[in-house]
C-alpha cells in the first residue's frame, strides 16, 4: 500500500472538529440511574454530587417520601425519596442506594436537592433529535416532570424534566 492511500484513509481532522462542534451544540450528557427496573437520567449539568446513602434527620409530619434532610457544607438539603414519592417500586436502603443531590435553576429559584435512587449507571450522551416527547407516554410519574424519552443500548430511558422537580412537595 503506498502512502497516498494510506493518506486518504485518514479522517480531515476539520471534519473531526465539526463533529464536535455540532455534539457540544445540539447533544447534551444525562446520568443515568435506576428506579427499581425502570431507566430513568437527569441532565448532568444539574448535578452536584452523588452521596451514599445515609439516614438523613427526619422532618416532624413530613410525607413519607420526605426522608429528612441533611447539611452539606453548611446547606440544608431535603431528601426525596423518588421511588416513594412516584410510586415506582420498592423502597430498599441497600449498599447500590445513593442520593443524587441537583441544583435545580429557574428564572425563580435555585433549590438544593437530595433525590434517592436504586443506583446511579453510565453518563450517556442524547442529541436533542433522538428525544421523543411522548405526549401518550403512560407511567407513574407526572406528564410535567419528562422531558422525553431516548433509546440507550435497547432501553427506553426516561429523561426527567429537572427544572419542573423543584415543585416537589418538601
Amino acid at each position: 500500500m503506498d502512502i497516498q492511500t494510506l493518506a486518504a484513509e485518514i479522517p480531515d481532522a476539520d471534519q473531526t472538529v465539526i463533529e464536535e462542534i455540532d455534539f457540544i451544540s445540539n447533544g447534551k450528557q444525562f446520568l443515568m440511574f435506576n428506579l427499581g427496573k425502570e431507566l430513568y437520567a437527569v441532565d448532568i449539568l444539574c448535578v452536584e454530587e452523588i452521596r451514599s446513602w445515609e439516614e438523613p434527620t427526619k422532618i416532624p409530619n413530613a410525607p413519607s417520601y420526605v426522608k429528612g434532610v441533611i447539611n452539606i457544607r453548611g446547606l440544608i438539603v431535603p431528601i426525596i425519596d423518588f421511588r416513594l414519592k412516584f410510586d415506582v417500586c420498592a423502597a430498599e436502603y441497600i449498599d447500590s442506594t445513593v442520593v443524587m443531590v441537583l441544583t435545580i435553576e429557574t428564572d425563580e429559584a435555585t433549590k438544593t436537592m437530595g433525590f434517592v435512587v436504586d443506583a446511579v449507571s453510565d453518563v450517556i450522551d442524547v442529541q436533542d433529535d433522538d428525544i421523543r416527547a411522548d405526549a401518550g407516554f403512560v407511567g407513574s410519574i407526572p406528564q410535567e416532570n419528562v422531558q422525553g424519552l431516548v433509546n440507550v443500548n435497547e432501553r427506553v430511558v426516561t429523561l426527567l424534566n429537572v427544572p419542573a422537580l423543584q415543585h416537589v412537595d418538601v
